[in-house]
């Protein structure tokens, strides 16, 4: 007879020992507790929706990004808001198995950052999400993209204080504010 293995705090372990990977669907039920070939299958979703977004709409916003990540970092002194625009170029290029979540240890040096980057470029970043989602919305095929554009706008207007996390690393206790 083989003993009980205790759950791990941060994820979860199947009875055959090992351990289960740690991402979790809204209801806190382990989605990705399954068979390799059912993993399998989710990161070839995963990778054809990226290679779809990046086709259809997560170019531009990543360009955008890129373009004020450089001038950011041009000026010198904005030299953080520069690197919070590469990370959410990374993002906008690729962002299906990623989730963003609130930082623990923001404080109120990120609300200084993020009124900063409202004014210098988070407002046009964020009006190239509208643009995009527009124009994918007039096609009926590009709803669902508009639509993850759209959910994109939060973190374009306020970055500081989040972090962009892979879904497969989520516990349980962790709320992704944003994912796709």
């Amino acid at each position: 007879m083989r003993d009980a293995v205790p759950p791990d705090p941060g994820g979860r372990v199947d009875p055959s020992g090992r351990e289960s990977v740690r991402a979790h669907d809204r209801l806190g039920r382990s989605w990705l507790d399954a068979e390799p070939a059912h993993l399998e299958r989710i990161l070839r979703l995963r990778a054809l929706l990226n290679i779809i977004w990046f086709v259809f709409g997560g170019f531009w916003p990543a360009v955008g990004y890129a373009f004020a990540g450089l001038v950011l970092c041009l000026l010198i002194i904005t030299i953080p808001l520069g690197v919070a625009a590469f990370r959410m170029a990374s993002y906008a290029i690729w962002p299906f198995g990623r989730a963003v979540v609130q930082q623990p240890d923001a404080g109120a040096g990120s609300v200084v950052l993020n009124i900063l980057w409202i004014v210098l470029a988070g407002w046009w970043l964020a009006l190239e999400h509208v643009i995009t989602a527009v124009a994918q919305a007039i096609t009926i095929i590009g709803i669902p993209l508009a639509i993850a554009n759209l959910k994109m706008i939060p973190i374009s207007l306020f970055p500081y204080g989040k972090q962009i996390v892979p879904t497969d690393s989520l516990s349980a206790a962790q709320r992704p504010l944003h994912s796709l």
